[in-house]
């Protein structure tokens, strides 16, 4: 594939609320039942979800937030890096992509409740990676919160908030 409108094609993806394009590509047929997770999920969770997940030139995945850990994997196109907000309001980024001699890695872990967003290092490419989440993702996990909320929030990640929200 040379284009992410190829990769979009092949694979059949669709158009994520957070940006980017995505599909679901395995849910585990086991589930966690709620009273063995913890408080903050709202109901039984399968054990496992993974989705394609592609960015493409100057679109973005914006900030958002879920309540379990989420491993990226990178698979084709250019870096991609995500942008990471810890629980004590630091922000740090990881470059997915193939060049591990110059630092980059080919997979990588968000932890629960971290806010998070992505972007494509080289604007005039796209970027392919895989998102796998344990318990299995339910969209009442994700929260996307809006610009001025985040700003009164991170006020020192005002450039950032600026760029990852829409």
């Amino acid at each position: 594939m040379n284009s992410a409108e190829e990769w979009i094609e092949a694979l059949q993806l669709q158009r994520h609320p957070e940006g980017g394009w995505f599909r679901e590509v395995y849910r585990a047929n086991e589930v966690i039942p709620h009273a063995a997770l913890p408080n903050r999920f709202s109901g039984d969770r399968s054990f496992s979800t993974a989705i394609y997940f592609l960015l493409n030139k100057t679109d973005f995945s914006a900030l958002h937030r879920i309540q379990q850990d989420e491993l990226w994997h990178f698979y084709d196109g250019a870096a991609l890096t995500v942008h990471m907000i810890d629980h004590a309001g630091s922000y740090s980024t990881v470059t997915l992509g193939r060049n591990v001699q110059a630092g980059e890695a080919l997979m990588a872990v968000i932890s629960a409740g971290w806010l998070f967003g992505a972007t494509v290092t080289d604007q005039g490419s796209y970027a392919l990676a895989g998102c796998t989440v344990a318990p299995g993702f339910d969209f009442a996990d994700f929260e996307m919160p809006g610009r001025e909320q985040l700003l009164a929030e991170y006020p020192q990640h005002e450039h950032l908030v600026e760029k990852l929200t829409r």
